[in-house]
């Protein structure tokens, strides 16, 4: 089972509240190095820390993050985006890419690339952060992207088994962070959607599950669709 302890850790996204936690938490259960990866560099106060400038959506930077970043031995994909207005009605088929090329083909792309790298150690990881919005269309263009990344998560998981390296998919609902920042509803601290991402991890979990919420929305895909679309019940009758 893949530890924490004496890996190298890749994280993207590593600006936000997120991506700060995976790499704080990573140092503490004893990774040797993180790469902390964003789109524009920053300050980090420990030597342990290499930061890294990567655009996920980026084929060019991608490839130079690989290049820079020859011994990784887990690999995160947290970087995401949602946008204001998330219907896929609503918005532009330019903008629709945009979320799919961050939170889909932006972690697909990487895993590819890393797929070596991490080949090369006989205990290595990929860790994909999900939502619950990947098993409900609560908003069009991000829980599509979103769903989307669990299909792939589930295909990365039986094509990378064979070389030694194990994929964990984290599903959550809303996190205490800028991006649902005007959300009113329970949220998570991203101290513990890290902290349980990581005991899973550890424990050979394939699939976290972070809170309550996350696991209601699970339990209803067994159920019939207008028990999870309460809203097409109402239309029916209408």
């Amino acid at each position: 089972m893949p530890q924490l302890s004496g890996s190298v850790v890749l994280v993207t996204g590593a600006n936000g509240g997120l991506g700060r936690e995976f790499v704080e938490q990573s140092l503490a259960r004893g990774a040797a190095k993180v790469y902390a990866t964003t789109r524009r560099p920053r300050e980090w106060h420990d030597a342990r820390i290499v930061p890294l400038v990567l655009d996920v959506t980026d084929p060019n930077s991608i490839r130079a993050a690989v290049a820079q970043a020859p011994d990784v031995t887990v690999l995160i994909n947290n970087a995401g985006i949602a946008v204001e207005s998330d219907a896929l009605l609503s918005l532009s088929n330019e903008e629709i890419r945009n979320v799919m090329e961050t939170n889909f083909f932006g972690p697909v792309a990487l895993t590819k690339a890393f797929a070596p790298v991490l080949a090369a150690s006989r205990t290595s990881a990929v860790l994909n952060i999900h939502s619950a919005l990947s098993w409900i269309a609560l908003t069009g263009a991000y829980s599509s992207s979103k769903a989307a990344l669990w299909s792939a998560t589930n295909s990365f998981r039986m094509e990378l088994t064979p070389q030694g390296t194990h994929v964990t998919g984290v599903h959550v609902a809303y996190i205490d962070t800028a991006m649902a920042e005007g959300v009113d509803a329970p949220k998570t601290t991203p101290e513990d959607v890290v902290r349980k991402s990581f005991d899973g991890l550890e424990q050979g979990d394939y699939e976290v599950i972070v809170d309550d919420i996350t696991a209601g929305v699970k339990l209803g895909l067994s159920g019939a669709i207008l028990d999870l679309y309460p809203a097409l019940a109402a239309n029916a009758r209408a």
